[in-house]
């Protein structure tokens, strides 16, 4: 076994309409560095890291493992020193990192050679749904559609031109809690107006349209109105990021941090002027990662 270091991004999802289908790749990382070893063992070396347990209730070993098992091989020991700054349970796809990465682990150390769609697959798999996963897999904006368990469809968006500030709240908010908030279901008006909006929202993005894709943003019909009420200081965000020049703002993946969307000379000014404003929230910019996964 070769010693190889690995970093998956953060993500964020939703993009306020396009319910558990769009995807952003964001430049805060989850790293890891792999060593021969006799015997496994993890090694945390930050602060927004879990508690690290025996290695076999360890979240990332336990994805690896199961990708190994998927192929029928047996999964050789090694050291693993991870260090983060994406903060857990903040909707900032943690999760979704950390599977990607025991993913890749299980590739590199059972020589697996699999592909992009391969690991976008068993990503889904294990998630539920393909969002977070294909932006901490591929980087950019990425837009996907989960057709059956086995079948996944997807557009690679590298080129957003846009700066993102993220507004992270000391409080955590578990994804199943903020998923039960949704009704199970929607009429056929509230479902065909919610799924025009964020087609034309898709559509502004792509031609660069960034102040129409924002007006949009902010007229989610799927989830944010359920939601709002579960997110610290959710109004007052959206409305002073729009005076000081987003272009919108939303619920970044299930919450309680929002991110904003402002063009690339306006992120650092609008995260300053925003900071001061809301001192239980950490306010920062932070730009798009492009890349994804990276093994070296």
């Amino acid at each position: 076994m070769m010693n190889f270091k690995l970093s998956v991004p953060a993500s964020t999802a939703n993009l306020g309409p396009a319910f558990d289908s769009a995807g952003l790749a964001v430049q805060l990382y989850l790293h890891l560095n792999v060593e021969q070893s006799d015997r496994w063992k993890f090694v945390h070396t930050t602060k927004l890291l879990p508690d690290c347990l025996t290695y076999e209730e360890h979240f990332i070993y336990q994805i690896a493992q199961r990708t190994a098992e998927r192929y029928q091989q047996n999964l050789p020991p090694a050291k693993v020193t991870i260090s983060s700054d994406i903060p857990l349970a903040r909707g900032l796809g943690s999760s979704a990192s950390a599977v990607v990465a025991g993913i890749e682990l299980a590739n590199q150390l059972c020589k697996l050679s699999l592909s992009q769609k391969d690991k976008l697959q068993i990503g889904t798999e294990i998630e539920g749904h393909p969002d977070n996963i294909a932006a901490a897999l591929l980087g950019g904006l990425v837009i996907t559609a989960k057709l059956t368990e086995d079948d996944l469809e997807y557009v690679h968006l590298s080129d957003i031109d846009l700066d993102t500030v993220v507004y992270i709240p000391h409080v955590e908010l578990k994804t199943e809690a903020a998923r039960k908030v949704i009704p199970d279901h929607f009429s056929k008006n509230q479902a065909t107006t919610a799924s025009s909006i964020s087609n034309v929202m898709v559509a502004a993005l792509i031609n660069g349209d960034y102040e129409q894709a924002g007006k949009l943003m902010e007229r989610d019909g799927f989830h944010e109105p359920f939601r709002a009420e579960l997110i610290p200081n959710y109004q007052q965000i959206k409305l002073l990021a729009k005076e000081h020049g987003a272009f919108g703002t939303v619920i970044s993946g299930a919450g309680p941090t929002m991110i904003s969307f402002a063009s690339k000379e306006r992120g650092d000014q609008l995260a300053k002027k925003m900071g001061p404003l809301l001192p239980e929230h950490q306010v920062r910019m932070v730009e798009i990662d492009r890349v994804g996964l990276q093994v070296y």
